[in-house]
C-alpha cells in the first residue's frame, strides 16, 4: 500500500509542475507589456481593416497538422465599431463563413462577439501584438465541442499579422491554429 500512495503522490507532484511548466513559459505566459517595445504600433480599426488574404494550418491534439485552409477577409469600421467577415475554405473541401462585431475602446481593450462564440471576447491591444480571448462552439461536424481560445495576432514591419491561437478544453491544449494575414493586393 506505501508504493502505491508514493507513486499516487509522485504522479500529482509531476503534474503540478507540469501545470506551473505550462503557465510560467512558453504561449500560456505571453502578456501584452511583452510587446509594448519594439515593432510596429497595432491599431485593429486600421490593421484589420479592408479587404485580406490569409492561409493557414490546424494542429490536432497530438501537434500534426490535421488541416490547411486559406480565407478572404473583410474589416470594416465606423469608428470605434467594426465587423469583420472571415470566409474559410478548408483542405477538405468544407467552406465556413464567421461574422465578428467588434467595439473597440481607447485604452487599448476591444470585445468581439461572433455567432458560434459563447458570450463576448475580451481582447487587449499593445505594442504590436493583440490578444483576445473568447469560448467557441465548434459544429457538430467538428463534435460540438465548447472551447476556450487564445488568439495572438502579431503586426510585422511590412504590414502582415502573424496569428498563433490555442484551444484548450478543461485547460489541456486539443488544437493550435498558425495563420498569415495579409492586406489583399489591389
Amino acid at each position: 500500500m506505501p508504493d502505491l500512495i508514493l507513486f499516487a503522490l509522485g504522479a500529482c507532484v509531476v503534474l503540478v509542475l507540469f501545470w506551473l511548466k505550462e503557465r510560467s513559459t512558453g504561449f500560456q505566459a505571453q502578456r501584452p507589456q511583452d510587446y509594448l517595445d519594439g515593432g510596429p504600433e497595432f491599431d485593429i480599426r486600421r490593421h484589420l481593416n479592408g479587404p485580406m488574404l490569409c492561409d493557414g494550418v490546424l494542429y490536432g491534439p497530438l501537434g500534426r497538422v490535421s488541416s490547411r485552409f486559406t480565407a478572404r477577409m473583410h474589416g470594416s469600421w465606423e469608428g470605434n465599431t467594426g465587423t469583420l467577415v472571415e470566409n474559410f475554405h478548408y483542405d477538405s473541401g468544407t467552406e465556413q463563413r464567421r461574422e465578428w462585431s467588434l467595439t473597440s475602446a481607447n485604452d487599448g481593450t476591444f470585445k468581439a462577439t461572433a455567432p458560434d462564440v459563447i458570450g463576448t471576447g475580451e481582447g487587449v491591444q499593445m505594442g504590436s501584438a493583440i490578444r483576445l480571448k473568447y469560448r467557441i462552439k465548434l459544429t457538430d461536424s467538428a463534435g460540438g465541442h465548447e472551447l476556450d481560445v487564445t488568439d495572438w495576432i502579431y503586426l510585422l514591419e511590412n504590414g502582415s499579422l502573424v496569428n498563433r491561437s490555442q484551444m484548450r478544453k478543461f485547460g489541456i491544449k486539443v488544437a493550435e491554429l498558425v495563420a498569415t494575414i495579409r492586406p489583399e493586393p489591389a
